[in-house]
């Protein structure tokens, strides 16, 4: 087994993760699993590909928000984690998590690994996002939600399913994923006003945060680049 490293500081390449995913996965026909769908954006992208994607998601406003959209007929939203996953044996050929494994409850994070396991098909991949605690989002990000004990945990879980054999390293991949802001106002709406977690800022906390983050605001506002690990990872054949 090729080691599995949790950061690596030598990354350079700015890549939008579509790019990422169509390298690394086959999604033409395959039956799909999307864990933590979130606004379904990706859901969108893979389901243009897929011939059918189940995409859980646990925050309820924002599955009710999914359950509305109509134009994604090969698409079925349902609540669910990864630690209790709505689908029998062997049913996917794909399962994809785009930065929600940190976002699973510690306690739960193995058993994440043993349904994703239990899900995919013999010599199905699971395709695992994960940001890196590291570069100027996190900059920002950790001065009301520091991430770094349950990121590091998330990885913990990896290197343990990895390592017992539940599943295979296939590839590690490591890139710059870009996000613009036009100012503050639309960072506090799109990161603290997140309906998946709920950020109760002081008006002290909230001045650091916009302190900090303005200090990388330019007159075209403000651009970061969160590094961003990828794992592939193989059931065994049969």
């Amino acid at each position: 087994m090729t080691e599995m490293r949790i950061s690596n500081s030598e990354a350079n390449l700015v890549a939008n993760e579509v790019d990422i995913f169509d390298e690394l996965l086959h999604l033409e026909g395959a039956t799909v699993l999307e864990l933590g769908c979130g606004k379904a954006e990706k859901t969108r992208i893979v389901a243009k590909r897929a011939a059918s994607v189940l995409a859980l998601e646990v925050d309820e406003k924002q599955l009710a928000k999914n359950l509305a959209i109509a134009d994604m007929v090969n698409v079925h939203f349902t609540h669910g984690g990864a630690e209790m996953i709505p689908a029998s044996d062997s049913t996917f050929d794909v399962v994809l998590m785009f930065k929600s494994l940190h976002h699973v409850p510690l306690d739960l994070m193995d058993s994440a690994f043993s349904e994703i396991r239990r899900v995919l098909k013999p010599g199905g991949v699971a395709y695992i996002s994960e940001p890196v605690y590291s570069g100027n989002f996190n900059e920002v990000l950790k001065l009301f939600h520091d991430e770094k004990a349950v990121r590091e945990a998330a990885f913990a879980a990896e290197t343990r399913a990895v390592a017992s054999g539940q599943l295979a390293l296939v590839k590690q991949k490591f890139f710059l994923h870009s996000m613009r802001f036009a100012d503050f106002d639309e960072y506090e709406t799109q990161v603290i006003r997140v309906t998946h977690t709920e950020h109760r800022l002081s008006a002290e906390t909230l001045d650091k945060v916009r302190a900090k983050f303005n200090e990388y605001m330019t007159r075209d506002g403000a651009t970061f680049h969160m590094p961003i690990r990828v794992d592939l990872l193989r059931k065994a054949a049969a």
